[in-house]
């Protein structure tokens, strides 16, 4: 009885090809976009005209604004003090050089050359009184002049009658020790003698 039953052939199911249309991923997506961002704005109305102001209202405004321009003058910072009048000086300077500064010069440059390199001793002693000599005929200048005293004019010729017999016993020194003593001794006449001269 079993075998003489029969199945029905198997029915086989088989896809059904459906070709699919090809899309613009940039076009859809744009318009996909475009239609959510357009869907999710939602329309705002225009916004109503401003009321216009009464007299009144202009009134306090104008008052309101007088207010705070004066508020503001009056909380303004004052000027920056002007620094370089600070600066300035309150005792004038004199510039002018003393009466004596050309003799001063003479035997400043003098006691420099005694400080450095020389020469010998005689040539020394030769500058020293060259350098003497123009001090005394500037000294007459002045004292002609009546520019100086005559005490000063005689204090500086002492002076320089010192420096000229101090120099005359560098040029006799024989030992080393000596001569450094003696050059030392001139020296310090000659800065007496600057001394002198810019006093005048």
């Amino acid at each position: 009885m079993a075998s003489s039953l029969s199945l029905p052939p198997a029915i086989t199911l088989r896809p059904r090809y459906v070709p699919h249309r090809k899309l613009n991923p940039s076009t859809t997506t744009t318009s996909i976009r475009f239609s959510i961002t357009n869907s999710n704005i939602p329309s705002t109305p225009a916004p109503p005209p401003p009321p216009e102001a009464s007299e009144a209202e202009l009134e306090l405004r104008k008052k309101a604004a007088l207010l705070r321009d004066g508020r503001g003058a009056a909380v303004s910072l004052p000027e920056p003090p002007n620094f370089q009048i600070g600066w300035k000086r309150t005792i004038e300077i004199n510039h002018e050089k003393p009466k004596g500064w050309a003799i001063a010069d003479f035997i400043d440059k003098l006691e420099g050359r005694m400080g450095r390199q020389y020469g010998s001793t005689e040539l020394l002693a030769k500058v020293g009184r060259i350098v003497s000599e123009r001090a005394r005929e500037e000294a007459e200048v002045l004292l002609a002049g009546g520019e100086v005293e005559d005490r000063m004019v005689t204090e500086l010729y002492r002076v320089l009658k010192l420096i000229e017999m101090d120099l005359e016993m560098v040029k006799a020194a024989v030992r080393d020790e000596t001569l450094a003593q003696r050059i030392e001794q001139a020296r310090s006449r000659c800065r007496q003698a600057i001394r002198v001269a810019l006093s005048f």
